[in-house]
């Protein structure tokens, strides 16, 4: 359901490095690249970079005079924004009338992806507008199973089961108010804004662009600077929102240690809400705002180790971050449905312990 478009070009450069007063590198390259078995060469134009760069206090500052390295190169403007908003459409780029040149299957990324998030969005409307088999105890042979499914937690609607309504009932019971009206919207909102997510959803349903060397059908290009897709930019407000909700999850699979008589006890329900919450939560710390929130804005590591050794982990797990995002739609989905099963009566909860 991922479609990598990563490659490498090998460059002969540089041709010559200059610097100017300004904080800026010019570097003047030949670049060519190379088929995989060697024998084509595809020669591209050669061109002149601009890289930008924050030069620290104690640098010394190159030259102002360039070293020519014998290889003659030519400038290659950059258009900003007015390219990128033409897109295919720019100046420059090559007339080729087909939509793709890839001969592999590339539309089974995101035909996957559309298929698997209609089937899950499907499953979960369904869920949270049932109103019913949500807590484990309404099992008539184990009644004392605290087990609340994800989908209705916290349970806060005057229809909840008292037992289940840890933080009370305050929502009004009607049909069209799911029980966890409370928390459900700020889940789904930093999930629609998710950085992985919004690459899956654009490429899956908005084909935007459907996948790697693809070209997409729109004629233009604006990006997330206009209504609606400017909200994407409260991602790292909503990642707090789903932070604390995950400490009620938390909460929840504590709570479902509660055995017999309210002693401790242990069920497979028990592991099932574990596994999900926890990673529910490495989920949410891979965030890309969760990494932004604890190193950004920080001029220099070396004063504050203990949010670069963060910073660190954080982003070790932000690489992961895709295979986590599709992880806990999987957990999410199987949690609810133990419980819901458990709470039909379907099963029976297998114990453990007590």
């Amino acid at each position: 359901m991922s479609d990598d478009c990563s490659s490498s070009v090998p460059v002969r450069w540089p041709a010559r490095v200059a610097h100017s007063r300004r904080g800026e590198f010019h570097v003047h390259a030949r670049i060519s690249a190379r088929s995989p078995a060697g024998k084509v060469r595809l020669p591209y134009n050669e061109s002149t970079f601009s890289l930008e760069y924050d030069q620290p206090e104690h640098d010394h500052k190159p030259s102002d005079r360039a070293a020519p390295l014998g290889h003659s190169a030519t400038r290659l403007a950059a258009k900003g924004n007015r390219q990128m908003a033409l897109g295919i459409e720019a100046p420059g780029r090559a007339a080729i009338s087909a939509r793709t040149l890839r001969k592999d299957r590339w539309w089974l990324a995101p035909l996957g992806t559309f298929v698997f998030l209609v089937a899950w969005i499907a499953y979960a409307t369904i869920r949270v507008f049932m109103q019913k088999y949500y807590w484990g105890a309404t099992n008539p042979d184990q009644t004392y199973l605290h087990y609340l499914t994800p989908f209705y937690s916290p349970c806060v609607s005057k229809g909840c089961i008292p037992e289940a309504s840890m933080f009370g009932q305050f929502l009004p019971n009607v049909w069209w108010l799911p029980y966890a009206a409370l928390t459900l919207p700020f889940l789904l909102l930093f999930r629609l804004t998710c950085y992985y997510y919004r690459k899956a959803y654009y490429r899956a349903f908005w084909m935007s662009p459907p996948a790697c060397a693809v070209a997409e059908p729109h004629a233009k290009y604006s990006g997330e600077t206009r209504v609606p897709l400017i909200g994407q930019n409260l991602h790292r407000y909503f990642f707090y929102a789903a932070a604390a909700i995950s400490l009620i999850n938390t909460v929840d699979a504590i709570e479902s240690f509660k055995g017999k008589n309210g002693s401790f006890g242990i069920g497979i329900g028990v592991i099932v809400l574990w596994i999900n919450v926890v990673a529910l939560w490495i989920y949410t710390i891979s965030c890309h705002s969760c990494r932004n929130a604890v190193g950004g804005r920080l001029k220099h590591f070396s004063k504050h180790p203990v949010r670069y050794q963060l910073w660190t982990w954080v982003t070790k797990l932000n690489t992961r971050h895709q295979q986590l995002a599709w992880i806990t739609l999987g957990t999410l989905a199987f949690t609810d449905f133990y419980v819901m099963a458990v709470s039909a009566a379907w099963i029976n909860d297998i114990r453990i312990f007590n």
